[in-house]
């Protein structure tokens, strides 16, 4: 049944050029390249389903044209980039199609290039925002998420606050928040990653972190869709 505690709007992202996926990518964007017999995207809205997310916003850019198409009768907006806009800056673009025209207000963000198992990462986010904080952000142990880099994007204290991990072994984000967008304002429009509102974030000590409760598989890469095939049946088995 859909989560009365998801209220935010969402933003999918969906506007990169899927470069790690080589040929893959050539005629195709990466979110409708096919896992498990559905396109990437399509396992995102499935987890905005069942949260019952109602409010939806993809943005688009590398062939555009098919994700539009693909999303045409779904009720997703498509905020079509030309420039593309980085992660930050297209969101920032889009707040008006999100409900945020003033630029505040919580919002979602979910990266349209992984598969998951178990809690609903949507859900899990909604449940653990408080008021005050800047950003919240699913992570799991580098160690154990299903991810070609091996890296660690940050440590987190007691508090659930993160920050980055200077050469310690942390956690890997997972490509899902929560974002108050007031923070937004503090950049101008244009093209600028999330790493720097993050960055900003961090220093004012309104960076958290939550750890979700299952499984996570990365499909930037063509060994991706095998390892998140594997997982997903491993899941259902």
């Amino acid at each position: 049944m859909p989560d009365p505690e998801v209220i935010f709007p969402l933003m999918l992202f969906a506007a990169g050029f899927g470069t790690r996926m080589g040929a893959l990518t050539a005629t195709r964007p990466k979110p409708l390249i096919e896992v498990a017999g559905r396109p990437l995207i399509d396992h995102a809205l499935v987890l905005a389903d069942e949260a019952g997310v109602a409010h939806r916003v993809a943005n688009a850019h590398y062939l555009g044209d098919q994700i539009a198409a693909h999303l045409a009768g779904t009720g997703v907006v498509v905020a079509m980039e030309d420039p593309i806009l980085d992660t930050a800056g297209g969101l920032k673009a889009a707040l008006p199609l999100l409900g945020r025209a003033d630029q505040s207000g919580p919002v979602m963000t979910l990266n349209t290039d992984a598969v998951w198992t178990g809690a609903n990462p949507l859900s899990e986010l909604a449940r653990a925002w408080r008021p005050g904080m800047g950003a919240l952000l699913l992570l799991l142990p580098a160690a154990e998420a299903r991810s070609e880099t091996g890296r660690s994007d940050f440590v987190m204290d007691a508090e659930g606050r993160i920050d980055w991990p200077g050469g310690r072994e942390g956690f890997l984000y997972l490509g899902a928040q929560i974002l108050d967008t007031g923070v937004l304002d503090a950049f101008p429009p244009g093209r600028f990653s999330l790493l720097e509102v993050w960055r900003k974030l961090i220093g004012e000590g309104r960076a958290f972190g939550a750890i979700h409760r299952g499984g996570w598989c990365d499909v930037g890469h063509p060994g991706g869709i095998a390892t998140a095939e594997a997982m997903l049946a491993g899941a259902h088995g």
